[in-house]
């Protein structure tokens, strides 16, 4: 999906809530296209956050001792 699917949500969204007056039998056109801009936000927002998570990287370090006892350390980089 993507900004791309999400922006174009948003409009239509916008564009049957705003702009359209016409009336379809049972269905509440201002309200789908209130439905349709908050679900496009949100996709948007998830796109952003997923695809900003990838840019993180992780090195996990295990050290065993001479006793048996496992020391475990954890590297954590933003590249950006």
């Amino acid at each position: 999906m993507g900004y791309g699917f999400g922006a174009f949500l948003v409009v239509v969204g916008l564009v049957l809530a705003l702009a359209v007056t016409d009336s379809v039998n049972g269905i509440d056109l201002t309200m789908v296209g209130w439905i349709m801009a908050a679900v496009g936000a949100v996709l948007i927002v998830i796109t952003a956050v997923t695809w900003n998570s990838g840019r993180r990287s992780r090195a996990v370090q295990t050290v065993t001792h001479p006793d048996g006892s496992q020391t475990v350390r954890e590297n954590r980089t933003d590249n950006v």
